[in-house]
This record gives C-alpha cells, sequence and structure tokens, in this order.
C-alpha cells in the first residue's frame, strides 16, 4: 500500500506476525490489524475463526493458532488463505489445521468412483419377509402381561 502524505503511518500486519506470535496479546488493539480491516484485507470470517479458535484453547494460544493461520498467507497467498478460512468457516472449524488441510487438498482431484455392474446379482434377490406372524406373537405378549 502506498503512502504518498506526509506524516501517514501505513503497517503491514505480515511484517509483525513473528513478534505477534511471541506476543499473540498485542494482535488485538493493533495498528496493523486495524489497517487491515479498513483495507478490506481482515473480512468478518477472520473473525468468526479467531473467536472459535479462543473459544476451543483460550485466548493466548487461540491467538497463536490465529497467527499461524495468517502466516499461511505467505506459503499459500492471501486469496487462499481467505478463501480457505470463509470455507472453514461454513463447515464450523474451530482449528488451524482444518484451513492448512483445505489449502492443501483444493490442488487434488480425486477421480469420480466407477460405477459397479451389479446386473449377476440380481439372481440373489429375495422377496421381503413377512412378519405377521411375529406382530400376533408381540400382540399376544402384549395381553398376558398385567
Amino acid at each position: 500500500m502506498p503512502c504518498y502524505s506526509r506524516r501517514q503511518q501505513i503497517l503491514d500486519l505480515e511484517h509483525y506476525l513473528d513478534v505477534l506470535e511471541r506476543k499473540p496479546g498485542a494482535l488485538a488493539g493493533s495498528t496493523a490489524l486495524e489497517q487491515w480491516r479498513r483495507a478490506g484485507r481482515w473480512p468478518a470470517s477472520f473473525d468468526v475463526l479467531w473467536q472459535r479458535l479462543i473459544d476451543r484453547q483460550g485466548r493466548q494460544h487461540g491467538t497463536r493458532a490465529m497467527i499461524a493461520v495468517i502466516q499461511l498467507a505467505r506459503e499459500f497467498g492471501h486469496d487462499a488463505v481467505r478463501q480457505a478460512v470463509d470455507a472453514a468457516v461454513k463447515l464450523g472449524c474451530s482449528d488451524g489445521a482444518a484451513i492448512r488441510y483445505l489449502l492443501t487438498c483444493a490442488g487434488q482431484q480425486r477421480p469420480a468412483p466407477e460405477m459397479a455392474e451389479i446386473g449377476g446379482l440380481t439372481r440373489y434377490d429375495r422377496p421381503m419377509p413377512c412378519l405377521t406372524g411375529y406382530d400376533r406373537l408381540l400382540d399376544r405378549d402384549q395381553e398376558v402381561a398385567p
């Protein structure tokens, strides 16, 4: 993000992730995070995931897990991480490992299973059993019981 004005401070959150990993409590009130929010780089799905991580792991560990999710952008790109977080939130995930899985499995295409021919198995078809005799036994047991 270019800065063309005087006395303007532009901070990139990605530059501070290594420090924030050691001091996770500083993330919530950081200027860099606020600037990312205003720039649209921190969507609402990130807040939802962050809150789920905090609920599951506690404030400090949950924030560290969120920082690890943001760091995935170094390897996969910001747009891919955003899409993975959106998908994870829709699925109800509350773990950073789920984001990594969604990022790594996205490129894997599995072939659709082939349909099995079962024409030869029709000779084993049998009619459904008749249970009326069993039902009469159940009715008789209910009449005898006081």
